[in-house]
């Protein structure tokens, strides 16, 4: 039986689900052990502050891991220093160390997109800008699209999303969010500039954002939640008066065979689905009537109500998707997605 290593959080809490019991503890651990076995896995349960690099003997050993959105994603910062050092040290991290950098982090979720899909999946050209003096220069060379939608780097919910009609809400709305410096740091480098001849003093505006151009007209987009082979959907309907769609509340969202989707929508999600080469993924998408537009993807701790909330999922079934009527339980959908992976050789 092959070994499995599983890396809980420092409340030895493993994944995302919704209504858990008790509140926030995610996946039950017993359930996924027995579900591994089954699969002829042998898991064990490791809190990431107590792996052991100097002892543990780590190459080709396969972790799958979780990842945290607490306050100040300060324990978020330690999850990644222990993967990457797992990877370093020679395992097989499941997902990659790339994906749990891009977990609530939107700047790397850009990169990785421009990195790792084709030209023909680029369907929304986003901007990525470590401070707002960056975003200046942009503008001056006339490379921003307006109207555009502005994001914090972390969020989710849409919490940190704007949209900015003209270059005044732009400015505002980008100075407002990216500024970091307090008062007497400020004034300490307007100090040095007047101290220090040709000096140049360090940006107050140092909070990562990211700029993508609105589509207009978009009454709603769909959640694809894939987990290997299984593709659950679910509409999210954009807010009364509001362009944004996501945060609007699961009871408002249509779920399963009730979800009216365009023809083409699984195409595009396996597409992204595949080039990504990873076991699950949560994708937002939208579609204006003529293109299919991925807003974000998520690899690892996204949110799991369609799963819950939806009554069927869709698989491809020699070349057409078909409805599968859905009887599972997250646990089952996500250790199925870890083993088909590990069986197709991906890691």
């Amino acid at each position: 039986m092959e070994k499995l290593i599983c890396l809980t959080d420092y409340k030895n809490h493993f994944g995302l689900k919704w209504k858990d019991s008790p509140y926030r503890s995610g996946m039950d651990k017993n359930y996924l052990a027995e579900l591994f076995k089954k699969a002829k896995y042998d898991i064990e349960f490791i809190e990431m502050g107590q792996v052991d690099f100097f002892r543990g003997a780590w190459r080709n050993r396969i972790v799958i891991y979780t990842s945290s959105e607490e306050f100040g994603l300060y324990y978020k910062s330690f999850i990644e220093d222990v993967v990457y050092g797992l990877k370093e040290a020679g395992a097989k991290v499941i997902p990659d160390i790339s994906f749990l950098r891009a977990n609530n982090n939107k700047v790397f979720m850009e990169i990785l997109r421009k990195i790792l899909l084709p030209e023909n999946l680029q369907s929304i050209d986003s901007l990525v800008f470590g401070t707002y003096d960056e975003l200046r220069k942009a503008l001056q060379a006339d490379k921003i699209p307006l109207p555009c939608v502005i994001k914090k780097s972390a969020g989710a919910m849409s919490r940190g999303v704007f949209l900015a009609r003209n270059e005044n809400e732009l400015i505002g709305i980008t100075r407002t969010i990216s500024h970091t410096a307090p008062l007497k740091v400020s004034l300490k480098e307007k100090g040095r500039s007047y101290k220090h001849k040709g000096y140049k003093p360090e940006s107050n505006y140092q909070a990562k954002f990211i700029i993508q151009p609105f589509i207009s007209g978009l009454k709603n987009d769909w959640k694809v939640l894939i987990f290997g082979d299984k593709f659950f959907v679910f509409e999210r309907p954009t807010r009364k008066n509001d362009f944004r769609a996501s945060g609007s509340g699961s009871d408002k969202y249509i779920y399963g065979s009730d979800v009216d989707f365009p023809a083409g929508l699984f195409d595009f999600a396996g597409q992204i689905f595949e080039r990504l080469n990873v076991p699950h993924a949560s994708l937002d998408i939208a579609y204006d009537g003529k293109d299919f537009y991925l807003f974000e993807f998520q690899i690892i701790y996204f949110g799991t109500v369609g799963v819950f909330k939806s009554n069927c999922y869709y698989s491809i079934k020699e070349g057409s998707w078909e409805l599968m009527a859905n009887e599972m339980t997250l646990e089952e959908v996500y250790v199925q997605s870890i083993v088909e992976y590990l069986k197709r050789g991906k890691c």
